[in-house]
């Protein structure tokens, strides 16, 4: 693909004005990386960005997990809540930033809430699937011998519903990275998706690139990192 991308662009068998050539790329990275653009550096827009996904994440998993874990596990909670979450669930992330810029202005909040949605769906609906997917004698034997609630919520509603759990994170932490870059498309200060749209008001393909770029590195990063706890987290499944 390098070497494809290299005869393309040297060739101009792709216009430069709409593709930029490898070179260009790298000094579109050199100048954001030591000169910086878009009001800051590249480590302090990538910084900006995790930031803001990490803040989302941790809220979505605080409060998406435990909702799942609950509906899953009691008809009650989930004929209170189910209703309310169905309502909800169709709408996109990106329909709610209008009125997270009317409640919370144009700061990092109002990007928070954006992406804390997001995230809060898929962390709810595969928590819930987690602990539906536990097989029923596990749960019989557990109400047999008469353990208490919160060793039965450690030791097999949590464990049972792991593997479907971290499926869920994993579509939660792709959701916020692709809210994330649109929400930071209107009224940011810094972040990969300020550099993403004002590389395009500027008409600078490489600088789009490269903010392209920081996203995947920054995505993938995170990515390897939720893999390495899950791996932890449940080891027995090998």
């Amino acid at each position: 693909m390098l070497a494809a991308w290299w005869l393309l662009s040297t060739y101009q068998i792709i216009s430069p004005a709409r593709f930029p050539a490898p070179r260009e790329v790298w000094e579109a990275l050199g100048q954001i990386a030591v000169g910086g653009y878009a009001d800051a550096r590249l480590h302090a827009h990538i910084l900006h960005s995790c930031k803001l996904v990490l803040m989302g994440f941790a809220v979505a998993v605080a409060t998406g997990v435990p909702l799942g874990l609950a509906m899953g596990w009691s008809r009650r909670v989930e004929a209170f809540a189910n209703p309310a979450f169905l309502l909800v669930r169709p709408i996109p992330p990106l329909a709610w930033i209008p009125l997270a810029i009317v409640w919370l202005g144009l700061g990092d909040a109002a990007k928070v809430l954006v992406i804390w949605f997001a995230a809060f769906v898929p962390s709810v609906i595969n928590s819930y699937a987690g602990v539906r997917s536990i097989e029923p004698h596990m749960l019989e034997a557990a109400r047999m011998l008469g353990i208490p609630r919160w060793m039965f919520v450690r030791e097999v509603l949590v464990p049972g519903a792991a593997p479907l759990i971290f499926t869920g994170l994993r579509l939660s932490l792709q959701a916020c990275w692709t809210t994330l870059v649109a929400g930071e498309l209107i009224g940011a200060a810094a972040g990969l998706g300020h550099v993403l749209q004002q590389s395009a008001l500027d008409i600078f393909p490489a600088m789009i690139l490269v903010g392209m770029a920081g996203v995947a590195l920054a995505g993938g990063v995170m990515t390897w990192a939720l893999g390495r706890v899950e791996r932890r987290a449940i080891a027995w499944r090998g």
